[in-house]
C-alpha cells in the first residue's frame, strides 16, 4: 500500500514503528488500522528474540480531517526472549498519559 499521502495524516513517526493494513470511512469517521513492523527494539537486539503476535487492538482518537473525527487502531507487537520466555514490548509513547488519544492531539487540546 503506498503511504506517501498517509503519512501527512498520521502522527509524524508513527509509520516509522508501524504499517498501514487498511483504512475506511463509516458514518463519517476515518479509521486507520496500524500493526507494529517485526522489527526487533534496539534495547532487545542483543537477544535472541521471537515474535509472538500482538497485544489486543487500542484505539485512540487523532486530529480530525475536513470535520471528519479520525480513530487510530493499533496492534502492538510483542516478543518472547527464548533464554528467559519474558514476554516484552517496544516502549512506544504516543499514547497521552490518561488519555485515549495521540500525544499530539492531547497537546493541541492543552493549547
Amino acid at each position: 500500500m503506498d503511504t506517501s499521502l498517509v503519512s501527512y495524516l498520521l502522527p509524524v513517526g508513527v509509520l516509522d514503528f508501524f504499517e498501514l493494513t487498511k483504512h475506511n470511512i463509516k458514518n463519517e469517521v476515518i479509521h486507520f488500522y496500524l500493526e507494529e513492523k517485526n522489527e526487533i527494539p534496539n534495547e532487545y537486539a542483543s537477544y535472541k528474540v521471537h515474535s509472538k503476535g500482538f497485544t489486543p487492538e487500542i484505539t485512540i482518537q487523532d486530529f480530525p480531517l475536513r470535520g471528519k473525527s479520525v480513530y487510530l487502531h493499533i496492534r502492538r507487537r510483542r516478543w518472547v526472549i527464548l533464554s528467559t520466555q519474558k514476554i516484552v514490548t517496544r516502549d512506544w509513547d504516543v499514547v497521552a498519559k490518561g488519555t485515549r488519544m495521540t500525544s499530539e492531539f492531547a497537546s493541541f487540546l492543552k493549547e
